[in-house]
């Protein structure tokens, strides 16, 4: 059986996490698909990087599914995709599960706060 640090330490392995600055370049260059996978309650208190999906942890599985109807057409297998949440926790496991799920090119940057820390763009 598992437990949650062993999950976190998985993923933290499988998804690589850039630093705030790296990831506020690619976006500035206006390069990869940004999503945030916090809950809307959390974004409205914070906001989020600006242009970001808002898919939340929890719902992942039904965007990234090309058989789902719910699937999220910006969601490519080939899509560079840079994943931030409130620390960079659900952020690793949303990415581990996208990577099970096919996607090779998902980015971890980490928490919100680190965002706006090195003066990300956000929006509410």
């Amino acid at each position: 059986m598992k437990n949650a640090k062993q999950y976190l330490d998985e993923a933290n392995k499988a998804v690589t996490r850039i630093p705030a600055d790296q990831a506020i370049k690619i976006h500035a260059e206006g390069n990869g698909l940004f999503i945030d996978v916090r809950d809307s309650g959390d974004i409205a208190k914070s906001g989020t990087i600006k242009g970001a999906l808002r898919i939340p942890r929890g719902f992942i599985e039904f965007a990234a599914d090309e058989e789902m109807p719910f699937h999220n057409e910006a969601l490519k297998k080939d899509a560079e995709i840079y994943l931030v949440c409130g620390l960079g926790g659900q952020a690793a496991l949303a990415g581990k599960t996208l990577k099970d799920m096919g996607y090779q090119n998902v980015i971890n940057v980490g928490g919100i706060g680190e965002w706006k820390e090195a003066n990300g763009p956000t929006e509410a």
